[in-house]
């Protein structure tokens, strides 16, 4: 059985706010997806959360987002590709001092929220995310949604594509994520989320928002920290991956 990865989407805070429980997630993920201050955390809040990581042999990865604080990087938004592309590389430069700092490097990228959704089907910001991640480092591995225009221009590109599933996340029956605007988008039963989680790392498969049984192949599976509960949830769902001979490891 293919080895699977968990992440998290960690350094969530701003300032005195915090938003996602740190060092509980780093406890019992494998990667860690760092917001790098774009839709959310800050300098000391990067610091902090990469020692964290280092100390725990958490793969550190850059969050990279559309400049947006006040809409937690999940507003639509329309940036230029050439200044898309040099803010990715900004945000990817500014977590690797941190994760330097902390005897670690940077291990992958991932983008967030609206762009993370943009780049599966809009190939101009996709070659403007990889661009970005070939002007800060033409070895990093990119991890995203399977069948995403963002993979497949990374792969032409020369750059490692990594490909994640979401276990508290709806899919449409052609395999994106169902809005979160749109009711049950996101997944709260705990018995549910671990459910899919085994079906995903087992089979490659998964039940549509519809119904259908859907193919989703990918080698790390995303559980979100701002979940309420995610620290418990995230244990819950590798102790029952573990207990079902699903071995869980970094992909980076």
């Amino acid at each position: 059985m293919t080895p699977i990865d968990l992440n998290a989407d960690l350094g969530e805070g701003f300032g005195r706010w915090r938003l996602t429980d740190d060092e509980g997630l780093l406890s019992v993920v494998t990667s860690a997806n760092v917001a790098c201050g774009f839709h959310a955390g800050d300098a000391a809040t990067m610091r902090r959360v990469c020692e964290l990581a280092a100390e725990r042999g958490v793969r550190i990865g850059a969050q990279v987002a559309y400049r947006d604080l006040a809409g937690f990087g999940r507003r639509a938004m329309d940036v230029p590709p050439a200044e898309l592309a040099a803010e990715v590389a900004y945000q990817i430069g500014a977590l690797g001092v941190f994760a330097r700092a902390a005897g670690a490097r940077v291990a992958y990228v991932k983008p967030h929220g609206a762009l993370y959704n943009r780049v599966v089907r809009d190939e101009e910001q996709a070659a403007a995310v990889v661009d970005g991640v070939l002007l800060a480092d033409a070895a990093l591995p990119v991890l995203g949604l399977p069948g995403s225009r963002l993979l497949e221009l990374a792969a032409k590109a020369g750059l490692p594509v990594v490909t994640e599933a979401f276990a508290d996340r709806a899919y449409t029956d052609k395999g994106t994520l169902v809005p979160r605007s749109r009711e049950g988008a996101v997944i709260t039963d705990p018995e549910a989320v671990v459910a899919r989680s085994l079906d995903l790392a087992r089979s490659g498969e998964v039940t549509s928002h519809a119904g259908r049984r859907i193919q989703v192949r990918a080698r790390s599976l995303c559980l979100h920290g701002d979940t309420p509960g995610a620290v418990d949830l995230a244990r819950r769902v590798r102790e029952r991956l573990e207990a079902s001979g699903v071995r869980v490891e970094a992909f980076a």
